[in-house]
């Protein structure tokens, strides 16, 4: 059985997931913009990997652990991704194998604008409705820093997802170098039914 101990160190403050049969290996796991470290798909998420043998810290973004509601400021960028590097940090205090770094939505945003200022900081992304764009605009894509993405990704999203259809993600991650591997979710929005899909495919692909 896995364990779940509160981790509130200064720039961290979540949960980490002690495995049982322990591998070594570990995730980062950070919320959207809307949500906190307890969203039910994270905590789902969370438990999957774990009970995989992967310590799994899940982590309030710096500008959730500064207040409790509202969305992140986009001058405010910076700073959450310094709170990412940290939390990468923390957990390679504990496990000592390859760490991977995922998020969903815009966590999973500045997880990659992350990796692709600094590659060495994680083994693989795990990227839950990457925000292509704004609902209804296209036109502004999220994607400039996708060719400096060089380490694996793999891209979890819903088939009706408003912030970018699957053929607009397919013609996205075109221009990553690094390996890449969308896993839809047939019939999901941008929450991904909250956590109830088959995440299997999903632990497999990563840590593959």
């Amino acid at each position: 059985m896995t364990s779940v101990t509160k981790i509130e160190t200064p720039g961290v403050r979540g949960f980490l997931h002690a495995p049982e049969g322990r591998s070594g290996r570990g995730l980062v796991l950070t919320h959207g913009a809307g949500g906190n470290c307890n969203a039910p798909m994270l905590v789902e998420v969370a438990r999957q990997f774990s009970a995989a043998g992967v310590w799994v810290l899940r982590c309030d973004l710096p500008f959730r652990q500064r207040r409790a509601s509202g969305p992140p400021s986009p001058a405010t960028g910076a700073g959450d991704r310094a709170g990412l590097r940290a939390a990468v940090e923390t957990l390679r205090e504990t496990a000592h194998g390859s760490i991977y770094l995922g998020g969903h939505s815009y966590g999973g945003r500045q997880a990659t604008m992350l990796a692709a200022d600094e590659p060495d900081v994680a083994a693989g992304l795990l990227l839950f409705s990457y925000p292509l764009h704004p609902p209804g605009k296209p036109e502004q894509l999220r994607t400039a820093h996708f060719p400096r993405l060089r380490i694996p990704a793999v891209f979890v999203h819903g088939t009706r997802d408003s912030f970018g259809t699957l053929e607009e993600l397919q013609l996205a991650i075109t221009a990553i170098p690094g390996p890449t591997r969308i896993i839809p979710v047939e019939g999901a929005g941008h929450d991904l039914r909250r956590g109830r899909f088959d995440l299997g495919s999903v632990v497999a692909a990563l840590l593959r």
